[in-house]
């Protein structure tokens, strides 16, 4: 480890602010236009289309605790409203007796299938509109740099008993 910072230049300092201004405005305006048009969180939103891009719309709670890097605790409270709505189940694992599925019922894939529209275009609106097509492949390819740099930190670094998706 460093004894001295390394303090962010002007310019790693100017993206570093616009990506927080944005990554904050993005996920307020996913989750207010989510909550209008299809009356869900846009956090309900990303696990039920977990669950529906599972094979039989199922998934281990821990694998999509793991996938949504969250508590199985915070999963379970999730799923457990969502239950109470009819959107989704829980199961008891035919492959681990201990463990449990969460399952997107029909009625759940409906509401999903009923928001799609309005969520695909208000990311459209709100990320890609503003973007020429090279930017778009630039902002994936930043996008997957990022993200398997905190693969790569996570897997060195990390006690894994911390990850929030392994904790109860």
């Amino acid at each position: 480890m460093p004894t001295t910072p390394r303090w962010l230049n002007a310019e790693e300092r100017r993206a570093w602010l616009a990506y927080v201004d944005f990554s904050t405005l993005l996920a307020d305006y996913l989750n207010r236009q989510l909550r209008r048009d299809a009356g869900m969180t846009h956090a309900d939103y990303t696990l039920l289309a977990h669950l529906s891009s599972a094979p039989d719309r199922a998934m281990g709670m821990s694998e999509l605790a793991r996938r949504l890097k969250i508590t199985r605790s915070r999963l379970t409270h999730a799923v457990n409203r969502l239950s109470e709505a009819g959107l989704v189940d829980r199961r008891e694992d035919p492959a681990d007796g201990r463990g449990q599925l969460a399952v997107l019922t029909g009625e759940g894939y409906a509401l999903l299938e009923q928001a799609a529209p309005g969520h695909v275009e208000a990311v459209r609106r709100a990320l890609f509109d503003a973007l020429t097509p090279e930017q778009v492949s630039q902002l994936a390819e930043i996008g997957e740099a990022i993200g398997a740099a905190l693969q790569r930190v996570e897997t060195a670094e990390t006690d894994p008993a911390v990850l929030p998706w392994r904790r109860r």
